[in-house]
């Protein structure tokens, strides 16, 4: 993912709102969203581009929800931190970092035990954002970043591709903060984002408008990342439609307080071209945050 937005416990009938956008090249094989008969109860998009995959491992994701029994849910999504000259070429795939956590039942590690262990070896995989979540808690951690992973209050937040969060507590006056300057297209989401879930929070259609917007930043509110400037300038568009690169998937989840969930995705080829739509909905056993 490039591009995730989150109203986190933000409304008093939904546990967590998501709208977010997969950006990668055009030639990487993937598959679109379903439930994988290989991990029993994930539902997610399939990566088959992942390097370096061992024999018999499934493929990779870039988000993913798996619905298990007795309350155990796992959602998770990743974003790369870009910096072009940092790269290796032998790091495992961040897919891989998802998988991990989505594949685990019963006793395995939960999200603040799961963001702790893999802050431990940072070196692993490239620089990426994780967000982790047993929708109990939700939690962030990026292997670039100075801070240690934190967990994220009810409110919304949003990442992108550099190597912070910016939130803001639930409520239209609470203003958007982060420990590095916003990005635009972050700030722009975050902002529409909010007002889709104080005003009609069940619109699956109106969040898929969010993720579509192309209105590109000024120069003079870019980031700097180590690419060149017409590339950040294209970059910074929520939905990107270019010939090689671009916006792959865009993905709606909404989780409701009763359990009840639904999960959209569109995913699109070249310049935008629409491709194909899914949408499954279903039910969790959601519990309370132990105290």
């Amino acid at each position: 993912m490039c591009l995730v937005l989150i109203g986190w416990r933000a409304h008093p009938e939904y546990r967590l709102i998501l709208a977010a956008n997969r950006d990668e090249v055009y030639a990487r094989p993937t598959e679109s969203m379903r439930w994988w008969p290989e991990v029993p109860g994930l539902l997610a998009g399939r990566d088959l581009g992942a390097v370096g995959k061992a024999v018999g491992d499934p493929p990779g994701t870039w988000l993913g929800l798996t619905r298990e029994a007795h309350g155990r849910n796992r959602f998770a999504t990743v974003t790369n931190v870009r910096n072009p000259k940092a790269e290796r070429a032998g790091a495992r795939s961040r897919g891989a970092l998802l998988m991990d956590f989505l594949r685990g039942s019963g006793e395995s590690p939960g999200p603040e035990k799961y963001v702790l262990d893999v802050a431990a070896a940072p070196d692993d995989y490239n620089g990426y954002n994780v967000l982790v979540s047993d929708l109990e808690s939700l939690w962030w951690h990026s292997n670039r970043s100075a801070l240690a992973p934190q967990e994220l209050a009810p409110g919304f937040h949003g990442i992108s591709n550099g190597t912070f969060v910016t939130s803001a507590a639930p409520g239209p006056a609470a203003e958007l903060e982060a420990p590095q300057p916003i990005w635009p297209k972050v700030r722009s989401g975050l902002t529409e984002l909010r007002g889709v879930v104080e005003s009609d929070p069940g619109a699956v259609g109106r969040y898929f408008e969010v993720l579509a917007d192309r209105t590109e930043a000024p120069d003079d509110l870019l980031p700097h990342t180590g690419v060149p400037r017409k590339r950040e300038r294209a970059l910074s568009a929520r939905f990107i439609a270019n010939a090689i690169h671009g916006t792959r998937a865009s993905t709606v989840l909404l989780v409701r307080e009763d359990g009840s969930f639904e999960m959209a995705e569109r995913s699109f080829g070249r310049f935008g071209r629409r491709k194909g739509a899914e949408t499954f909905n279903g039910s969790l056993e959601l519990r309370e945050r132990q105290s």
